[in-house]
């Protein structure tokens, strides 16, 4: 299904327009705890409310009604929004179980009689994208189970857990990233397998099926003794030894070696997931450990109590780990399997800078009399997107101003970010922010495309506003302490990507996917081709500004954040969104790059428009010191922008300062 059938009621996502040129800055800051329930909250000079002002919005669904997050009775962890699973928490089309969640190789979907289960493994050509859709091939529920809504149970760092109840039956289901295996945890009845046709059964035996429903290889592994009703129909059906536990695999072939492999680790169950990261300065080296839990269910002979998991690109590129000779394929690619609880990644982190040098070869007296024509703008009310560019702007400006030594014109610059800062870090402004405790959010009114209502792109409204923070630091390091306006800031770095697990006012890393390696931009992820982002470029920029304001500040803890996005959603972009080695894309697929990258597509396409130069400059934007990530791969740069000068008959014809920018990178006499 083509991107804009897909996408019709997601009116306010990621609409990007950003045109700055440089770059920013350094800062200090410091973070304060608030009560949950104050109708304003003093931070510093800064405050935020919990009232939301007039015209502003909570969570809603898509008919503009108020909504609670869909959580079951024991749930008992910070709201989380923006990941693959969203749609399970936050039923924005009124859906009572979910739409499609895309934890590769694995699909599911919940529904009334227990979650539905696909692997996508060919992709075909739609208009302009590339798509992987899903397709039901089994079931796995309860015998009468009906139940009224599935919730959200818990949740890992790229895992969930989902409930069903019904009278006395109740289900709980795990899947997660990279898991070719869904948990079950079934009591009240038997557990039931049902598909569309009758599955081609080719092991049986102690509580073990292998079987292909509609092309695909799974492996049924119940408890060791268990028997299974119903072969030679569409449904089977098992009292599961009465233990009430099963797991499903997906297996990448219908070899009995297969099975009896994916047999050892089956009963270990996935509790868990974690990641860690460290940043060795040494080498600039990012170290990101990725940990599952596990209980070994079954300790029959050969099973152990480790997992497997298949590795996306981004990250079997970048490992030591020894990788199986099995692999998956998926809309991010190849995925290839390991086993064990634990495995690294290794990335270079090539670095960023505050601003980009005074180096260029140019008219220094015409540059001054451009600041001085922008010298006396002032920064409008605006929503929190659109402010935000605007102060990137006046960021930029600053730099510019202080390398040409108009001090009078970078005052003027910073007085006007100090004045709109002010305004929108205090409660009851023209601007503001206010929590939202039954959702862990802190957002900015006035909104723009979903922040408010969707909990959609805070990370990249919120990269304008650090920045900005930041460039005032660099100048006058003061305002932005603790007892002065860095608190807010600080809140505003753990509301898009909160660091700290034991501040449980927010999600742990609410906005960026750690196993998928990039951010997701919409907030409840209700789509059947999951989640999806389009400007990753200013999913770089919130990474930017955390690394700059961190190291400023003396907080390595927050500057080791930024390092660790940067480092994995550089690499994550290179393969998803620009393909540069031409292996994750569709062979046929006749584009170089895609706008939007979703759970189960590629989309050449924006959700603003579909001109040539937005397609691709929609993830250029905006050009800063931290997009020097851009000019790794020249040859790919100069594909990349003939393709749309081409296009065009020669040259780009809109954004055509940001195409230059980036054509710098490959070829700056050009430029």
């Amino acid at each position: 299904m083509c991107a804009v059938l897909n996408v019709h009621f997601d009116w306010f996502s990621d609409m990007k327009l950003q045109v700055s040129v440089l770059s920013i800055f350094i800062t200090a800051l410091v973070f304060l705890s608030f009560p949950a329930y104050a109708q304003t909250v003093q931070v510093g000079l800064g405050s935020y409310s919990s009232t939301i002002p007039p015209g502003g919005f909570a969570p809603k669904n898509a008919d503009w009604v108020d909504i609670s997050p869909k959580i079951s009775p024991d749930f008992s962890q910070p709201i989380q929004t923006n990941d693959f699973w969203s749609s399970l928490i936050f039923p924005f089309f009124k859906n009572p179980y979910s739409n499609v969640m895309i934890a590769h190789p694995i699909y599911a979907k919940a529904a009334s009689n227990g979650l539905q289960i696909g692997y996508t493994p060919n992709g075909t050509i739609v208009g302009n994208d590339y798509v992987f859709p899903f397709q039901n091939q089994l079931t796995i529920g309860i015998s009468g189970l009906n139940a009224a809504q599935a919730s959200a149970d818990s949740y890992g760092d790229w895992t969930v857990t989902s409930l069903w109840e019904d009278g006395d039956r109740e289900m709980k289901a795990t899947l997660g990233h990279g898991l070719p295996f869904v948990y079950f945890d079934i009591t009240g009845g038997d557990a039931v397998v049902s598909m569309n046709l009758i599955p081609t059964i080719w092991y049986n035996q102690n509580g073990v099926l292998g079987l292909t429903a509609l092309g695909r290889h799974y492996g049924i592994f119940a408890p060791t003794g268990s028997t299974w009703l119903g072969t030679g129909t569409s449904t089977l059906q098992s009292d599961l030894s009465e233990k009430g536990y099963l797991s499903v695999a997906i297996l990448p072939d219908n070899d009995p070696e297969t099975l009896e492999l994916f047999r050892t680790h089956a009963y270990a169950f996935v509790t868990d997931s974690k990641i860690s990261w460290e940043y060795d300065e040494q080498i600039s080296e990012v170290i990101s450990t990725y940990t599952y839990e596990t209980t070994l269910m079954d300790s029959a002979e050969g099973n152990i109590n480790e997992t497997m998991t298949a590795l996306y690109r981004h990250q079997w590129l970048h490992t030591n780990e020894n990788m199986m000779p099995f692999s998956y394929t998926s809309a991010a690619g190849e995925m290839k399997l390991t086993d064990g609880n634990v495995f690294n990644t290794h990335h270079s982190f090539s670095g960023v800078l505050p601003a980009l040098p005074d180096e260029g070869d140019y008219n220094r007296d015409d540059l001054l009399a451009f600041v001085n024509q922008v010298s006396n703008q002032v920064l409008n009310v605006r929503d929190t997107y659109n402010s935000g560019k605007e102060m990137g702007n006046f960021a930029n400006l600053v730099h510019i101003a202080d390398q040409l030594g108009a001090n009078e014109q970078r005052d003027y610059f910073l007085n006007q970010l100090k004045s709109r800062l002010e305004d929108w870090l205090t409660a009851g402004g023209s601007q503001q922010y206010v929590y939202n405790s039954d959702w862990n959010v802190l957002t900015g009114y006035p909104s723009a495309f979903g922040a408010d209502s969707q909990i959609n792109d805070h990370h990249f409204h919120s990269a304008y506003t650090i920045m900005s923070a930041a460039t005032i630091a660099l100048y006058d390091s003061a305002w932005a302490s603790q007892d002065q306006w860095g608190g807010m800031i600080n809140l505003l770095i753990k509301d898009a990507n909160n660091w700290e697990r034991t501040d449980t006012r927010f999600p742990f890393l609410r906005s960026f996917d750690i196993y998928a390696g990039h951010s997701w931009a919409s907030g409840h992820a209700d789509f059947a081709d999951g989640n999806n982002q389009e400007s990753s470029s200013e999913s770089i920029n919130f990474a930017y500004a955390a690394i700059l304001w961190g190291e400023a500040t003396g907080q390595e803890e927050i500057r080791d954040l930024g390092v660790y996005l940067y480092a994995n959603e550089t690499a994550a972009i290179d393969e998803y969104w620009f393909d540069v080695d031409n292996e994750v894309f569709l062979e046929n697929f006749p584009h170089v790059a895609v706008g939007i990258v979703w759970g189960g597509k590629g989309a050449h396409a924006t959700w603003f428009g579909g001109e040539p130069e937005f397609i691709h400059g929609i993830n250029f934007l905006p050009l800063t010191g931290g997009s020097l990530y851009l000019g790794k791969n020249p040859e790919y740069v100069l594909t990349n922008y003939n393709t749309v000068a081409s296009k065009r008959g020669g040259q780009p014809i809109l954004w055509k300062d940001i195409f230059w920018e980036y054509l710098a990178f490959a070829d700056p006499a050009q430029a």
